[in-house]
């Protein structure tokens, strides 16, 4: 169980953060910066007036997925050139294609070998990655190599591999959005987060506690909020023990069973109630969660969400910024990162000092 009360002490959040963890997720900014400028010197820009054939997302284990998806989704519907998501580069790979990586790992020797491939074919490739070791070393003959000046520790480098898949796509012209815009409004939602301010008016602080102690429902209510959704769940699962379930709502409301129990969980929520009294068949009560960047408040998809579960939280960010699509699904990254941060510090999962010993696996 979290000790909520750690979250208002600066003193105890300092002691729990030894690592400077927040800090950390807090340079998301920062890191859209420099990521920007690297990019600049990379090379990046021999892709521009190209039409890919097809542009492959990889997979790699850690932050890809999530990267990948999110790239995806903001491409799609109107993409006038075929996507493949995939874990490793596909045989028929050829210099048609533009292949965009990313990686933590500089030893990934699977991704090695099919950035070497995918160079020697001619295709283009665009990797973020450390600049030393195999993978940096096959991206030096064949690839753009994206080495951002700012060091992250690793599973902190979402803004890095974000900003370089969205620069990739601006110069294949495929994909606008102002990278200025997106490095300011990280940094607002940090300042907004910052361990300074008290749960009531911290975001990610009450976040974090409407997590706590329950099984989160991350739905989301369009395709690129589900995207985001799914590094919410690389993130709760990183730095907290929270078993999360991440889908669109249409398909939530298909599970019948699951979403019964969240009905019944938001319906019976009201002033009066105890929020933590669920008499339902898990060990711990859903929290639904609905998730916005795309959908509009008309949307077909919301009201049917809103009707069945008036009482579910909905995170929004249209609804508190003036940005563009890749902006507002990039705040909403951050503040579940620094929630799950928050929350794992308050639990002793993660940061070191809490009352259990921290995951070392």
């Amino acid at each position: 169980m979290p000790d909520d009360s750690l979250l208002d002490d600066q003193a105890r959040l300092g002691e729990a953060d030894t690592d400077g963890l927040l800090r950390a997720a807090a340079m998301a900014g920062a890191q859209v910066r420099a990521t920007t400028e690297a990019a600049a010197d990379s090379g990046l820009d021999r892709l521009r007036g190209v039409r890919p054939r097809a542009i492959v997302l990889m997979t790699r284990p850690g932050l890809g997925p999530a990267v990948s998806r999110l790239l995806a989704e903001l491409l799609l519907p109107a993409c006038p050139v075929p996507l493949v998501i995939t874990d490793q580069v596909p045989p028929w790979v050829g210099a048609l294609d533009v292949v965009i990586a990313h990686t933590d790992d500089p030893g990934d020797v699977l991704l090695a070998e099919d950035v070497d491939r995918a160079g020697r074919r001619g295709a283009g490739v665009v990797l973020t990655a450390p600049p030393e070791g195999p993978v940096a070393a096959a991206a030096a003959r064949h690839a753009v190599l994206i080495t951002p000046r700012l060091g992250v520790r690793p599973g902190f480098g979402f803004p890095k591999a974000y900003t370089s898949g969205l620069l990739a796509l601006s110069a294949l012209d495929l994909l606008r959005f102002d990278s200025d815009l997106l490095a300011d409004e990280l940094d607002r939602e940090a300042e907004r987060c910052h361990p300074v301010h008290e749960s009531f008016v911290n975001p990610a602080k009450t976040l974090a506690l409407r997590l706590a102690e329950h099984a989160p429902l991350l739905w989301g209510l369009d395709h690129v909020a589900t995207a985001v959704g799914r590094h919410a769940v690389q993130v709760l699962g990183t730095h907290t023990d929270l078993v999360c379930d991440v889908v669109g709502y249409p398909q939530a409301s298909s599970r019948t069973a699951l979403h019964r129990a969240a009905v019944r969980a938001s319906s019976e929520r009201d002033i009066f109630a105890d929020p933590d009294d669920f008499a339902g068949p898990t060990a711990a009560p859903p929290r639904v969660v609905l998730l916005a960047v795309r959908a509009q408040p008309h949307d077909p998809v919301r009201r049917q969400a809103y009707e069945t579960l008036p009482n579910a939280d909905l995170i929004a960010p249209a609804e508190e910024i003036t940005a563009d699509e890749p902006t507002r699904a990039a705040v909403l990254a951050l503040r579940f990162e620094l929630a799950a941060l928050y929350l794992g510090l308050a639990a002793g999962t993660t940061g070191g000092s809490g009352r259990y010993a921290p995951a070392t696996a």
